[in-house]
């Protein structure tokens, strides 16, 4: 299946840009995009700010698909009433397509995605953030797998307990991880919930539901506990963009357990909906400044932050969010900050 095609790039023809923009030192005039480029690449090569790539984004009326960036078309750097803009040239494979019902002599090229989603897309379909302890002890959970067994995978019937289950629902299944706390405050901000398996539920008795594990990641044990699909759809297209409140936050988690963040990297930021985060959001990283004893006045002194990178939220919670580090100048770690960039 194709990826998802980059979708939304048009910026209306009137439109002025806010403020001047910055060009990155050394930018070219002429860039011709590349298989494996995204559209966070080609604006960082335009740009010393990559998500302003909508301030000097110029559709081209006569291309037929100007919503798409292939591989082989042309970016080209101009000045319009004084204002940089890119002009997109379609590159000659895609003037015209000519679809059959039999297999296509030479494949058409993928479109440019905004960021590298292979890098996302499990946390997209699985992770997940729960409110509050409640919320799990409240939540059906499994009971038993066939013939009384402990543990249960992916083709076994099994058993769970739970009024809210209904016949022919699909649900995940989840263990308990880490509860999330403020820094600061010490409030609860969400508990991660470690993805177990899928399960369909193809019968039920009054509170006991027959389920069958469609998936697991790991064997399914009793207690572990069940949550419906969630509703809201699965983003593959993000548009960096600033956020449009002021951010003050932490990275507190790297969910697949290293201490160690580089480029590429998920994290977990202590700051999400609530606080105005939306998925595209760019955030600056800032590498927390070590306290040293001054050795002439004796006492301890607080080096400033660094910034040392950069991450886009791509899923969010009410107090969590996930986020993609997609700069890095160093090694960065958990409890490093994150601002508006």
């Amino acid at each position: 299946m194709r990826k998802t095609l980059l979708a939304v790039l048009l910026l209306a023809a009137g439109s002025v840009a806010q403020g001047a923009v910055e060009l990155r030192d050394g930018h070219p005039d002429r860039y011709t995009v590349v298989k494996g480029d995204t559209l966070w690449d080609i604006s960082g090569k335009f740009l010393s700010k990559p998500w302003k790539w909508p301030e000097i984004w110029q559709v081209n009326p006569q291309i037929r698909n100007p919503h798409l960036i292939y591989p082989g078309d042309v970016l080209s750097l101009v000045y319009i009433d004084g204002q940089p803009r890119l002009v997109l040239g379609r590159g000659a494979s895609h003037g015209t397509i000519k679809l059959s019902p039999k297999v296509r002599s030479t494949p058409m090229a993928e479109a440019v995605p905004t960021i590298p989603l292979d890098k996302i897309n499990a946390f997209l379909l699985s992770n997940r953030i729960v409110d509050s302890e409640g919320d799990f002890e409240k939540a059906p959970h499994m009971v038993a797998g066939d013939a009384e067994r402990v543990v249960s995978g992916a083709g076994d019937r099994a058993y769970a307990r739970g009024d809210s289950l209904v016949e022919q629902g699909s649900y995940g299944i989840f263990r308990q991880g880490k509860t999330y706390t403020d820094p600061d405050t010490k409030e609860v901000l969400g508990i991660d919930a470690m993805d177990i398996g899928s399960a369909n539920v193809t019968a039920k008795e009054n509170d006991v539901a027959t389920l069958n594990l469609t998936r697991s990641t790991q064997e399914v044990r009793p207690g572990d506990r069940l949550f419906p699909t969630e509703e809201r759809a699965v983003t593959t297209v993000f548009m960096p963009s600033e956020p449009k409140t002021p951010i003050k936050g932490t990275i507190i988690d790297v969910p697949r357990g290293v201490t160690q963040v580089g480029k590429y990297d998920v994290v977990t930021i202590d700051k999400g909906a609530r606080d105005g985060l939306e998925e595209g959001n760019v955030l600056a990283i800032y590498k927390l400044g070590e306290t040293v004893r001054d050795r002439v006045d004796g006492d301890l002194v607080k080096m400033p932050d660094e910034r040392s990178g950069l991450v886009m939220i791509f899923r969010t919670y009410h107090r969590l969010s996930y986020g993609l580090v997609l700069t890095a100048s160093r090694s960065l770690e958990v409890q490093d900050k994150v601002r508006n960039p």
